[in-house]
Parts: C-alpha cells; structure tokens; sequence
C-alpha cells in the first residue's frame, strides 16, 4: 500500500507566457520587462534494487524542488510503499529520506509529482546605467560559503594567478567587469565536450588543463575564478527542459552560477549554454531562461539527516546508503509534461 504525501494548492491560471518588452518612445517612462513563465508537471521516480542478503539497513535521499524567487512548486505529492519525511536542508534545500530496518529484500520505487511554474531569472541592472540600485533581495545567510573554496574548487595560488590574469588582460577593474572577464573567457576558452573521461564532476583542474567538459565543469572554473577575486559565486543544479513546449523525458542534468557584486546583488550566468548557443553569448550573461527547473543548491553538501559516507559532489539523482556505505542499487527518471490551459 503506497502512502501519498501533498502539499500546497493548485493555483489557477498558470499559463506559458512571454511577454516582449513594448517599443518605446522617448517621452515614455521605461517599461519593467515581463519574465518569460513556465509552468509544467515534473515527475521524479527512484527505485531501489532488493538489497542482498543479511543488510540490516537502508537510507535513500532525494532531492525535492524548493521554493525561490524564480520558482513555485506547488501540489507536492510522494508515492512511496515505506514511511519517509522531507527535511529542510542546506541553502535552502529540501531533502526527502526513507530508512528501512531491515533493508527490503524487494525492489521499491519512490515518485515523487509536483507543478512546477518557473520564472526567466533576470537581474534588472544589466546593463548598468547611471542611478540605478541594486535589487532588493533577501540577504543570504551563506554568502561567506559563497566565498570559500569546494573540494575540487580549491583556492589557491595557482587559481589566484590564472584568475588575475584573466582580469588583467581584459583590464576589468570593478566587480562586475571582473565577472564578465571571467565568464568571456570561460565561454571563449573551454569546449561543451563530455568525449574521454574526466568531465562532469566540475574539477577545476580538469577543466583548466583539458578546456573541455559539461556544465559542472564550466561552472567550477567560473566559480572558482570569481571567488579567488572575492566575489562570492554559488552553483545551482537540476533539470533542463526542451525549449519546445510538450512532454517527454529529461535525459540528465544541468547546472549553472550566479556570482553577487554590492551593486548589482545577485546576477545570473550559464556558461555552457552560451558556450553551446554563441548567439545567446550576451543573453546568458544576466539570465537563467525559464526553461529549467532547480532541485539544490551548493556542492560538498552534508544531507539532512546526515550522510555517513563523504559530503556530495553535488545532488540530483538519489543517494542511498546500506548499512552506512554508498549503494549503487539506484536507478531513476524525470519526465515532465507542460501546461497547456
């Protein structure tokens, strides 16, 4: 007998929508631009292999898709044959997790179903213009983490050198002119290639020597240069959505940055989709398309309750655990459907 978890209401009126911002006149007062809005069903199914003879316990994590500002999950429901609980977690995460004792003997699948409704992520101050403030946003407590290095981000003399070179070649002075060094190099620089081994686990020199990989490693070397500059830079990572709208699998993950300057407060970047897209060079310099969904935050993440084995590189497909080692018995799919009234 499965046991159904929901929360939050269904909100009426979600529709796809973009909003183009008007053509102007002179005597006309500027005209906020409208985000471009997604709303769409996200399933997530993990299913655990029986476990073998004589374990004594398992623990399984997922994540589950939070609240932000460019983001609402809403009607969150968990199928699932075991009891489980959803904690918060770090950054803001939120974190499913089941512990059977004994472990099952059985194969079992947890789905987890929610509407998703995703905002275009746009920082309003780009490009800068004279008067104009940063954003009002809620002060994140983490912003020192946002600062201090990652296990395979490490900072330090080498990283500082080739970051200031950077710098220096483009003759980037204030913050945000840095930041932009960086990612301009970083698009210009590195290959969208997941060929040979070695990519996907953002190692920041992997990415320095080999200047290729996917998206994690994109955004190691982005991140990593930013904040041997003291600008804090954080990860995001989750799931991609075709731009067309329909329905169909998600075959893997994404991830992308932000980095925050006092004035321009948290500003959005996807290296690898511009690396891959070069006519969006400019675009995903100050947008996160709607077009994604974000399921955590923040890399070398302790889970909630605690792992026993290492913090996790990152954390998108389920994590388990029997009897306190990492288990491989774990397979997973995400499909999405989007809304069409």
């Amino acid at each position: 007998m499965s046991i159904r978890f929901s929360v939050g209401r269904a909100r009426a009126g979600l529709l796809v929508t973009c909003t183009s911002l008007l053509m102007l006149t002179a005597a006309q007062p500027a005209a906020p631009v409208v985000p471009c809005v997604r709303t769409f069903a996200l399933d997530y199914q993990a299913t655990v292999a029986a476990a073998p003879a004589g374990a004594r316990a398992l623990d399984l994590w997922l994540p589950v898709p939070h609240d932000d500002a460019s983001q609402d999950i809403r009607e969150l429901k968990i199928d699932s044959p075991y009891p489980f609980d959803i904690r918060p977690g770090q950054y803001g995460n939120r974190v499913l997790h089941l512990r059977l004792s004994p472990a099952s003997a059985q194969p079992f699948t947890v789905a987890l179903h929610c509407q998703v409704t995703r905002r275009e992520h746009t920082n309003p101050l780009l490009p800068p213009a004279p008067g104009r403030k940063a954003p009002k946003e809620a002060a994140d407590p983490d912003l020192n983490r946002w600062l201090a290095p990652d296990r395979l981000v490490p900072l330090d003399d080498s990283i500082r050198v080739w970051a200031r070179r950077v710098v220096a070649q483009a003759g980037a002075r204030t913050e945000l002119e840095q930041a932009r060094a960086i990612y301009n190099h970083v698009v210009g620089t590195v290959k969208y290639d997941k060929s040979g081994q070695g990519w996907g686990r953002g190692d920041i020199y992997y990415a320095c020597d080999a200047r290729r990989g996917n998206c994690t490693d994109f955004h190691a070397l982005f991140i990593g240069y930013c904040r041997a500059l003291g600008i804090p830079a954080r990860f995001s990572i989750g799931l991609p959505l075709p731009a067309e709208r329909g329905q169909g699998e998600v075959k893997g993950y994404h991830c992308w940055a932000e980095f925050y300057t006092k004035t321009t407060g948290w500003v959005p970047i996807d290296a690898s989709e511009a690396a891959k897209n070069p006519d969006k060079r400019e675009y995903f310099f100050g947008h996160h398309d709607e077009n994604r969904v974000e399921l955590t935050r923040g890399r070398d993440l302790t889970l909630t309750p605690p792992q026993q084995g290492e913090p996790l590189n990152y954390f998108v497909y389920p994590y388990a655990e029997l009897d306190g080692r990492p288990y491989s018995g774990l397979s997973h799919q995400f499909r999405y459907r989007d809304a069409t009234e």
